[in-house]
């Protein structure tokens, strides 16, 4: 038995090398999140067992748990890098695929189509509003577009993000227009929501659906324009977690080693 409780442990242990691995790995990796291993332990016992002599088996993964804490917020002074001052994620929508993922990763641009997309046709979602920039169908998203010239026909001159989402589009001939206001999304159990790389989740029947909303309104955090959020990877924290990891790893094949010794002293006992 203490064969495969050692095992279990050394499978453990590898897990938790490759999520701390993987945590080191994108340490520079805009709006990022960070995961943690959780354990849980194994017993071997019935309802009709002695509870003094219910054993231990070892331990088994629970999940892999990521950590939505605010990371650093570096100034880029590009005016369409986004960075969210709290709570609340970025809306995308592909151009082709229609499919809706969500980011931490503010890093937008303008395409050649007036878009504000992430530079993989991922288009940035907003809401429409009124004259007093609040949205005049809340819940519902549309592609953040900048018309590259005003109904006067007069050249785009710059794009502005406001504190509270508001994008404003200025023109040579000296007008603003207000566009929209972007949109960000929460999350019942934003732990549950399904990884796919590039710092972009899914929902899940674990996450609950998207609810929507406008920055700096209710659980909203402010929008940051000209600032990137940075991968939330504390690299002390981790490499204290690495060395742990690996002290558990070299224990277990310790304890495996043990039992081997132990089952030949047995052997040549009865040989």
């Amino acid at each position: 038995m203490s064969f495969y409780t050692s095992l279990n442990g050394l499978k453990n242990a590898q897990t938790d090398l490759g999520v701390i691995a993987h945590n080191i790995a994108n340490a520079e990796t805009t709006g990022f999140k960070k995961s943690d291993t959780q354990f849980a332990d194994l017993v071997s016992g019935g309802p009709n067992t002695e509870p003094k002599m219910i054993r231990g088996i070892g331990a088994t993964v629970v999940s892999m748990t990521q950590s939505f804490t605010l990371g650093p917020i570096e100034q880029t002074q590009r005016a369409t890098d986004l960075a969210i001052s709290g709570d609340g994620f970025f809306t995308l929508r592909g151009g082709e695929t229609g499919k809706t993922v969500f980011t931490r990763n503010g890093a937008f641009e303008i395409d050649g189509q007036g878009f504000l997309q992430d530079g993989a046709d991922n288009r940035v979602q907003m809401m429409a509003v009124d004259a007093n920039g609040q949205p005049t169908n809340p819940g519902t998203t549309l592609d953040v577009f900048i018309p590259q010239q005003n109904a006067a026909g007069a050249d785009l001159s710059g794009v502005t993000v406001q504190k509270d989402g508001r994008i404003r589009a200025a023109y040579a001939d000296g007008t603003v227009d207000t566009i929209g206001r972007v949109a960000l999304a929460s999350f019942i159990a934003p732990t549950g929501l399904r990884q796919l790389g590039s710092s972009q989740w899914e929902a899940s029947g674990t996450s609950g659906t998207a609810s929507y909303g406008v920055p700096a309104v209710g659980r909203f955090g402010e929008l940051q324009s000209g600032a990137l959020e940075r991968s939330n990877v504390d690299l002390a924290e981790e490499m204290v977690g690495l060395i742990t990891a690996q002290r558990n790893f070299q224990a277990n094949a310790k304890a495996i080693d043990t039992a081997t010794q132990l089952s030949q002293t047995i052997i040549n006992l009865r040989s």
